[in-house]
């Protein structure tokens, strides 16, 4: 992760899950905001910049141990990866990026897949 504050700890995501489920009933959980920053290199050719191969691991290990806590009775009813495109973010401005489509701040905000769209869209479709 980009940022000082973001770990990445799958193990930790569904140990809270668990203890919702035991301390409070096992409410309904949706996962509105899961995601994983890098930082806005400016100077990498799109080409590279659309290669995000860390943010795939991510969403495939936090999705993993997400599976694993459903399977141990969670009722979990949704994920949202943060974020669908790269945007402002509150802290950090334009210097890192979460989402799974590059946008072009240069020129027109024009959209560009990453690596982790294709990989998130195939996984929805299993």
């Amino acid at each position: 992760a980009a940022s000082p504050w973001l770990y990445v700890y799958p193990k930790g995501f569904r140990d809270l899950l668990l203890y919702l489920k035991e301390k409070y009933r096992n409410p309904i959980v949706y996962i509105t905001e899961n995601g994983v920053d890098e930082a806005n290199n400016k100077s990498l050719p799109l080409e590279e910049a659309l290669k995000d191969d860390a943010r795939i691991e991510y969403h495939h290990m936090h999705l993993d141990a997400l599976l694993s806590t459903i399977r141990d009775g969670a009722n979990v009813k949704g994920y949202f990866a943060w974020s669908l495109l790269d945007n402002f973010e509150w802290a950090s401005g334009y210097t890192v990026r979460f989402g799974l489509h590059f946008v072009d701040y240069n020129h027109g905000r024009k959209r560009y897949p990453k690596r982790s769209a294709g990989w998130f869209k195939r996984f929805l479709k299993r």
